[in-house]
């Protein structure tokens, strides 16, 4: 699946526990974002700065967190971790591999490191490279120091490689035990299970065989595919389609909602344009994904077949 900043990314088969998200894949969380849960994964964890984790991290593999972010409990990684400038962890650190931390680092209940430990200058790297450059030039050498602003040329911008499964918070975002509140798109994946409400201001799209334990309330489009199951209300701005044995237990609302014959809503229905009924849906389960990810109009199809 492509990445996209600007879409909140559940992959397939995460489960929401009481205090932990159980995931698989890469975790990626963008800056200034707080998430009332712990992560639990199999791939790798990557956390931005100015960032606030309630509960613990755990993963496999490595685990690198920014500057001025903040571990509420436990990190337990089997590869490297990577600490930087004044990263705060409540509990205590474990891990199989090397240990990279910053400056003014504070691991309140102490650290297991079966590798090396790097504890780095508080002296930003680019003073170093100031100093080196300046004695080359010192010695006439500006041959050597035109190679080495070419190779920093070269590098800037280099991207890490995630895995092709992720999950992924964008900026700004709040993962709440009882409110999640996001300024972009939403993307849930198949057999997952989510707690809490959530506030999207874009785009909803619920995979199939999903449940959320909660009310969905979005500026644009809701979109729930096939079996899935809503423990609440669904409130939109946009339209809202409801795939075949879909259940909602809540009220939903829209600007136009668009149900299964095979679909359930135990609730009112409130819809300015009208209510429009479908017979099961054909359409591939990729194809839906992909009108989503695009933001194309996921009932365009449906009002080709009402023509």
């Amino acid at each position: 699946m492509p990445f996209d900043r600007k879409t909140l990314v559940i992959p397939d088969q995460t489960k929401f526990e009481e205090r932990t998200i159980i995931t698989s894949g890469d975790v990626v969380i963008g800056d200034r974002c707080l998430i009332n849960f712990g992560i639990k994964t199999d791939g790798r964890i990557f956390v931005g700065e100015h960032v606030i984790i309630d509960g613990k991290l755990e993963s496999t593999n490595d685990i690198r967190v920014d500057i001025f972010s903040n571990i509420g409990g436990d990190v337990k990684s089997g590869g490297n971790v990577y600490f930087g400038e004044k990263v705060s962890v409540k509990g205590k650190l474990s891990l199989n591999g090397d240990l990279d931390v910053g400056d003014s680092v504070e691991i309140e209940k102490g650290f297991e490191a079966k590798g090396w430990i790097n504890i780095r200058s508080p002296i930003p790297i680019v003073i170093y490279i100031f100093i080196y450059l300046l004695q080359l030039l010192k010695m006439g050498h500006s041959e050597e120091i035109d190679r080495i602003l070419e190779e920093i040329e070269e590098n800037e911008g280099n991207t890490i490689p995630i895995s092709e499964t992720f999950l992924f918070i964008p900026n700004n975002s709040i993962i709440g035990i009882q409110k999640s509140k996001i300024d972009y798109n939403l993307r849930v994946g198949k057999k997952s299970r989510l707690l809490g409400n959530f506030d999207v201001k874009g785009n909803i799209f619920i995979d199939n065989s999903s449940i959320i334990h909660g009310t969905l309330k979005s500026s644009g489009d809701v979109f729930c595919d096939k079996k899935t199951t809503i423990h609440g209300n669904i409130s939109s701005n946009g339209d809202v389609k409801i795939e075949d044995k879909a259940v909602v237990a809540g009220n939903v609302s829209g600007n136009k909602i668009y149900l299964s014959k095979t679909s359930s809503v135990n609730g009112e229905l409130f819809a300015k344009n009208g209510i429009s009924f479908m017979a099961p849906s054909k359409v591939k389960a990729e194809e839906k994904v992909k009108r989503f990810e695009t933001d194309a109009d996921v009932v365009e199809e449906v009002e080709h077949m009402l023509e």
